[in-house]
């Protein structure tokens, strides 16, 4: 079957699974890791040339006892292979298999251990477990799989087990030092770390090993989740063949100040772009003439002023008639940060009775003042860079950057709005709790304007009937597949917020055509599908027509 989502856990709802799994439903911990190594062996096996070798360096615990197991199989094939031990296990199922690869002869190095010429390096050192900095030996085990790599990088691969040593399973920041590993292979479910940097970075490829290990536990509460491309295809709001522009909703997005046109601009196009059957752009009077021409599509709505042409206090009227006759309203984008603003963008939250979205100066003017976003009774999304998240919760970027789920929850929790947390992992959680981590989108997301096309896109999408979470969460999935599809065909920089724009509607019928096709999951299946050009769109001949075409083709 397709799956819609994986759920996504840190280290103590893993060891509940586990738990689970071994002394309820009866699985012995000894099947799941002799299942665990086959599944990194297979991926070993897929990377390997004739006449490479492997090293396995097995740490103490659980995650060496899977070093181990793969160890043995590798040499049952006839694979060179030899592990490099860095702190023989204590007891339990890791030191079974180890007597077990030792009594068929697999061959052990100790402290002088070398990485092959050529081949593959597993580092199986630790996992979830892992709870403290990395000791010394760990460290120098770290630095040779790392200079290794780096040195011969077109004959040698990484394979960590569960999650390169040295991730945080919980939040993907560094326990000291890490393995950067060329593919992961995770047992189970993903973990928080592979998810969001430097952790996703640092695991290359990832897959995720079904090894049998139950997906829930009575008493464990997974409340993160991680959407697959299906999940996004089913979140698309639906559109049906008698739908008209009155049908797909109607947009309202309140941006702009002098010099930052350009956000207004880019934010109103975005919700157009993303299926609102109308958008109009309020607007300060100033600035009318150049965002009527800039935006052909919208409709521009001019509202009172101040000297430097931003919004003046006297506009709130104007906002508030205009959202009454709205879907939904985006308020933000380029609108300055002086107290005569922040008073508006209060004022306008207060009275605003529909969806609201709000980004960047929205986003800063309730700094100090979260009740009043509580105070809503309407559906409320923020969407904030962590520096905006931090002048509200009161922290740093970097505090915030530290643990994200965190951030986004206590956000939530404090404002009682849906958050969508932008930047290298962007995440999206309602004040209830529950989370979804966005798979898509990378570096070259890192360019002016493209925060304003987000901010569109997700008000187009709450103007189309989407509650707060999904709209977020399908929002950062469409934007970042954008990017993504740019990325494959351009590189990684140099992508311009317009870029994404004109590549939104192209990602939305991908995901479509995606849905359509049925598809199984495999027992090693890719956490992060390859998010460029869609491997089932049409290719273009010039063999005339199809003689079997239908009379009313599909446009």
């Amino acid at each position: 079957m397709t799956r819609l989502s994986w759920p996504v856990v840190g280290a103590e709802e893993m060891r509940a699974l586990d738990r689970h799994t071994i002394e309820t439903l009866g699985v012995p911990g000894e099947v799941l890791m002799e299942s665990a190594g086959r599944a990194v062996v297979e991926r070993v096996l897929a990377l390997l040339q004739r006449g490479d070798a492997v090293c396995v360096v097995c740490g103490p615990g659980h995650n060496g006892g899977d070093g181990w197991v793969v160890a043995r199989h590798l040499h049952a094939l006839g694979v060179p292979v030899r592990v490099a031990e860095i702190g023989a296990p204590r007891g339990g199922d890791a030191a079974a298999q180890r007597e077990r690869a030792l009594a068929v002869g697999v061959a052990v190095d100790g402290a002088r251990w070398r990485a092959p010429a050529a081949g593959v390096i597993v580092d199986a050192l630790f996992g979830t477990g892992l709870s403290r900095d990395l000791g010394k030996e760990a460290r120098t085990a770290v630095r040779r799989i790392n200079t290794a790599r780096s040195e011969r990088p077109e004959a040698l691969r990484v394979v960590a087990v569960d999650l390169p040593s040295g991730v945080c399973s919980d939040t993907g920041q560094l326990r000291g030092e890490a393995v950067a590993a060329d593919e992961t292979v995770s047992f189970g479910l993903p973990k928080c770390g592979l998810v969001f940097e430097p952790g996703r970075g640092l695991a290359g490829a990832i897959r995720v090993a079904r090894i049998g290990i139950a997906d829930s536990a009575p008493g464990t509460d997974v409340a993160g989740s991680l959407w697959t491309r299906a999940g996004a295809a089913d979140a698309l709001p639906a559109r049906p063949a008698s739908g008209h522009k009155g049908s797909f909703g109607h947009a309202l997005l309140v941006a702009g100040s002098e010099g930052k046109t350009g956000a207004a601009a880019l934010c109103a196009e975005g919700a157009a772009r993303v299926g609102a059957g109308l958008v109009t752009l309020a607007c300060p009077a100033g600035l009318n003439d150049v965002l009527e021409g800039l935006c052909k599509e919208a409709m521009t709505a001019p509202l009172p002023d101040t000297p430097s042409r931003a919004f003046a206090a006297a506009a709130e009227d104007g906002v508030v008639s205009l959202a009454a006759e709205r879907d939904a309203v985006g308020l933000g984008p380029g609108l300055g940060r002086s107290d005569e603003t922040r008073a508006f963008v209060q004022a306008v939250a207060k009275r605003v009775e529909v969806p609201l979205a709000l980004d960047a100066d929205g986003v800063v003017a309730f700094a100090g003042a979260s009740e009043l976003l509580r105070a809503r009774t309407a559906p409320t999304l923020l969407t904030p860079h962590p520096g905006e998240a931090g002048a509200l919760l009161g922290t740093s970027a970097a505090e915030i950057n530290a643990d994200r789920v965190a951030a986004a929850r206590a956000l939530a929790q404090q404002t009682g709005c849906a958050v969508l947390l932008k930047g290298a992992g962007t995440v999206a959680a309602d004040p209830a709790g529950a989370w979804i981590a966005n798979p898509t989108g990378g570096p070259a997301l890192a360019s002016g304007g493209t925060g304003d096309v987000l901010l569109g896109v997700v008000v187009g999408l709450l103007a189309q009937g989407l509650p707060p979470l999904r709209a977020a969460a399908l929002g950062a999935y469409l934007h970042g597949l954008a990017a993504d599809r740019w990325t494959a065909r351009h590189g990684r920089a140099g992508l311009l917020a317009g870029d994404l724009l004109a590549g939104l509607p192209e990602c939305i019928e991908a995901l479509r055509r995606a849905a359509a096709a049925p598809s199984f999951e495999s027992s090693l299946a890719p956490v992060f599908p390859d998010a460029g050009p869609d491997p089932s769109a049409p290719v273009l001949s010039d063999s005339g027509p199809d003689p079997l075409a239908p009379v009313l083709p599909d446009a």
